[in-house]
């Protein structure tokens, strides 16, 4: 109710469903089509990962926001896996929330940096594991160049577009240039993809 009141007040954003479980999620969004769905974790029925999965595959013009606890909630990083475009705290400020509703319509993810490195700290060990001496999947990146690996790699580190800027000595614009070049050739939605790709590919590995 908290959450339907803050969306109602905005202008441009119209909320056009509420469901109690994840099953009720899944049929109201395959029936109304949303172009973001707001999905909390843990619900009666199906739950939020599961649920997220379904929406995501069948509905692919459909985003996802996972409302998480975060440090409590041990599913936030399968729940990107799944498809979703980011997710949020449940203490979410109402700007933020606004905020990251128009973000995440308009095509980008709304994992921060910090919040990036904090979810990999905490779910980095969930990741399928990969040998310290196997090398990444070379058949998955060829399309990209060096500078394009390397950028990918920060990335998935978690370094904002200035924090790889100032690694690599060059402008935040050439930064964002080179992740738009790698989210087109990996046809990567967003940073989220990016970072998963990362990781199960072997380009990074956690710790």
């Amino acid at each position: 109710m908290g959450f339907r009141l803050v969306l109602g007040a905005e202008e441009d954003i119209e909320v056009v469903g509420e469901a109690a479980d994840g099953q009720a999620a899944v049929t109201l969004a395959t029936a109304l089509r949303p172009d973001v769905v707001l999905m909390d974790v843990r619900m009666p029925r199906l739950n939020g990962i599961e649920a997220t999965e379904q929406i995501v595959a069948s509905l692919p013009g459909c985003r996802v926001l996972i409302l998480t606890t975060f440090d409590l909630d041990e599913y936030a990083f399968a729940g990107l896996r799944a498809g979703a475009s980011g997710f949020l705290l449940k203490d979410t400020p109402p700007e933020t929330l606004v905020a990251a509703i128009r973000t995440v319509a308009d095509g980008d993810a709304v994992v921060s940096p910090r919040v990036t490195r904090r979810m990999l700290e905490l779910f980095g060990e969930r990741l399928p594991a990969t040998s310290a001496t196997e090398p990444p999947d070379d058949g998955v990146l060829s399309s990209l160049t060096t500078r394009e690996r390397e950028v990918l790699g920060l990335v998935a580190e978690g370094l904002s577009n200035g924090e790889i800027a100032a690694r690599l000595l060059v402008s935040e614009a050439t930064v964002k240039t080179h992740v738009g070049k790698v989210l087109a050739k990996l046809d990567l939605r967003d940073r989220v993809q990016a970072v998963i790709l990362a990781y199960d590919t072997g380009l990074v590995r956690p710790g």
